[in-house]
């Protein structure tokens, strides 16, 4: 079999910036809320130290399936290696056949961060202007970098596990030329925070509900299995809104949902998905003084609506490798 195309990370981040991301998780889930994405139940395998393999499969209108199998492993933290590492493969819509194989974490942290921003974009006050994120890691970073695209941000707050070694602060604020403070703890991040991003692998809450001031958006990325809650219920229990990417997915390993469900805090009604806000069918918050919450586990859809831009960027612009299987 002749013509898969072999696309590096390098190649990824060379035709998949940050403006053609966010525009791919506005397609997923407009999408998604339309009832035109087919996505398939989440597989997550646990393993030993926090290490969690996952396979996401999922289909666009017009689009092959795209595949994504890949690892979480906290420990690769202390061994200057990525925390997350997947390949995606991509089938043609007609035929099947393999289109392409691409790097994955290359794929990742620009739609997890793209995808957040959408969700700010929908559900946080218009001019939120104080971000407060919780982990300097991979995610951290790219997750202050979108928000920036979708909000006036004039203060930013991080925090981390070394607050008084990090220098991710220091670098934000000299590349997007705005103010990026490292602060003490996650408490002094979130206060006077507009959104607050937890971008971490916690298994123990990072943000309390105590912390939050009327009008807070919490937008939680690492809460992404069952056993992961980077919030605590309280924060759960002052949200207006319980906004999460996929309910039924939600429901099974959103941490912080599947908590506060199983403790009785939370009606599984309450729980509304992402799509119907993006495509324009509900809206996403009542009031600026409301607080939401966003839990976001992670979508096939993502990764097939960033998989489409990508393979077509790269046919045009001859990059990667094709190789026969």
């Amino acid at each position: 079999m002749a013509g898969v195309l072999l696309l590096s990370a390098a190649d990824v981040r060379a035709v998949f910036d940050l403006p053609a991301a966010i525009a791919s998780q506005r397609e997923a889930f407009a999408a998604l809320g339309r009832g035109r994405a087919r996505l398939a139940p989440r597989v997550l395998l646990d393993g030993p130290d926090g290490e969690i393999a996952f396979s996401y499969v999922s289909r666009l209108p017009g689009a092959g399936a795209v595949a994504k199998f890949g690892s979480v492993t906290p420990g690769n933290a202390a061994r200057g290696l990525p925390t997350v590492a997947a390949l995606v493969t991509v089938q043609d819509p007609v035929d099947g056949r393999p289109v392409a194989i691409i790097e994955g974490e290359a794929v990742t942290t620009p739609r997890t961060s793209a995808a957040s921003a959408v969700a700010a974009d929908h559900l946080a006050v218009r001019g939120a202007s104080r971000l407060a994120v919780v982990g300097c890691g991979v995610q951290g970073r790219a997750h202050v970098r979108a928000m920036a695209l979708v909000r006036p941000l004039t203060e930013v707050a991080m925090t981390c596990r070394h607050p008084d070694t990090c220098t991710v602060a220091s670098e934000l604020a000299r590349d997007l030329e705005m103010p990026v403070e490292s602060v003490a703890s996650a408490r002094d991040a979130v206060r006077g925070a507009q959104i607050v991003v937890t971008a971490t692998t916690s298994a123990e809450p990072v943000v309390l509900g105590s912390w939050l001031e009327p009008g807070c958006t919490v937008v939680s990325v690492g809460s992404f299995a069952p056993d992961r809650a980077e919030v605590d219920g309280e924060v759960l229990a002052r949200a207006a809104a319980v906004v999460v990417d996929d309910v039924g997915t939600a429901l099974e390993q959103a941490g912080p949902v599947v908590a506060a469900v199983r403790a009785g805090d939370l009606d599984p009604g309450r729980v509304r998905p992402l799509g119907p806000v993006v495509a324009g069918l509900a809206a996403g918050r009542g009031s600026d003084d409301e607080i939401v919450f966003y839990n976001s586990v992670g979508l096939g859809v993502q990764d097939a609506a960033a998989a489409s831009v990508i393979v077509e960027r790269a046919r045009a612009a001859g990059a990667g490798t094709p190789v026969d299987l």
